[in-house]
């Protein structure tokens, strides 16, 4: 019982400070949060729990203030995420319903997480390599022309225009596709280049399948080394106050780098499972003074990347976990309908 108080304290503090951004006293928690107990046994409570290392004293006479164990504990008790509001849900809806292609679901997606949680929003664009090859088609623009189209299941879509040496007619373009089809489809990028480059052509092929073999093979490649962040959001780092303008130089440094983001988001985490890393639980000094909220996201359960926010400690855990995750849903099954 007195466990749960303490908890109950703790969850108090975390909330009010964050809401505030003010050391929360005992009086102040009481009369907001109908303990049930004087501010005598919140007293107690806050020199128990100042003791395990959950909360400490900025400075002298001052309230209390979480430290990134007792934001930690609070995360890991957390009975359920936030649901989102129906209108913060109408917005998921209307922004990311309107976009065209991959990219744009990208951009839009980072524009939405800043503005949902108030933080600096990070996208991780598909890591292609995991992704698997949906279908390909081959489209005749004349007898010497080709169109080569390549789906993923990470909903990008890559057109190659392809010139024959020689003339094709309709029948060998279609038996071409059969092919291709059957040697890449459901094959991620790396299984479907080394079928490729094992698919035997015909006879009296005249190099046809080779040229477009080369350029599907070469699309490919351009993928596996793609691995994209977008940043969205850096201006709601004049947001954290006067406590955290020590680490904003570096901290905006650092968000220039993507191989630090695509670190910072961590390995993508599939099956809607949010990752919340609290102060020093990163791997960079710069953001020793942030959380950092990430999921996962992709068709059908696959992830392809991850998307997240960076934001002070005393951010709204829940709310930002619900966000993140919500978004992150959203862009899951616009791939999956892609």
């Amino acid at each position: 019982m007195q466990d749960e108080r303490r908890l109950a304290v703790l969850r108090a503090i975390v909330e009010d400070y964050v809401a505030t951004q003010e050391p929360v006293g005992s009086k102040a928690l009481v009369d907001r949060h109908g303990l049930g107990v004087s501010p005598a046994t919140v007293r107690n409570d806050m020199a128990a729990l100042e003791e395990e290392g959950l909360i400490t004293q900025p400075h002298t006479s001052a309230g209390r203030i979480p430290t990134d164990k007792g934001y930690r504990l609070f995360v890991d008790r957390l009975t359920t995420i936030k649901p989102m509001t129906p209108a913060e849900r109408r917005a998921i809806a209307t922004i990311l319903d309107g976009a065209v292609d991959l990219d744009d679901v990208v951009q839009r997606s980072v524009r939405l997480l800043a503005q949902l949680t108030h933080q600096v929003a990070i996208v991780q664009y598909p890591t292609l390599t995991r992704s698997t090859v949906r279908h390909v088609e081959l489209v005749t623009l004349s007898p010497t022309r080709l169109m080569v189209i390549l789906i993923l299941s990470s909903g990008r879509v890559e057109q190659r225009l392809v010139e024959l040496a020689g003339a094709v007619d309709e029948d060998d373009v279609a038996a071409l596709r059969g092919r291709l089809a059957a040697a890449v489809n459901g094959r991620t990028i790396v299984e479907a280049a080394t079928e490729l480059a094992a698919l035997e052509a015909p006879s009296g092929d005249q190099g046809i399948q080779g040229a477009v073999i080369d350029v599907l093979v070469e699309s490919m490649s351009d993928h596996r080394a793609s691995e994209r962040v977008a940043v969205g959001g850096a201006a709601n780092l004049a947001r954290f106050g006067d406590s955290f303008e020590i680490s904003v130089r570096p901290l905006l440094e650092a968000l220039e780098e993507h191989v630090v983001l695509l670190k910072l988001l961590g390995e993508a985490q599939s099956g809607g499972l949010v990752t919340v890393r609290i102060g020093h639980e990163g791997p960079y000094q710069e953001f020793a003074s942030t959380s950092v909220v990430s999921t996962g996201y992709g068709p059908a359960d696959e992830a392809v990347g991850n998307l997240g926010v960076v934001g002070p400690t005393r951010m709204d855990y829940p709310g930002t976990m619900a966000a993140v995750r919500a978004v992150a849903r959203y862009v899951s099954r616009i791939l999956d309908e892609a």
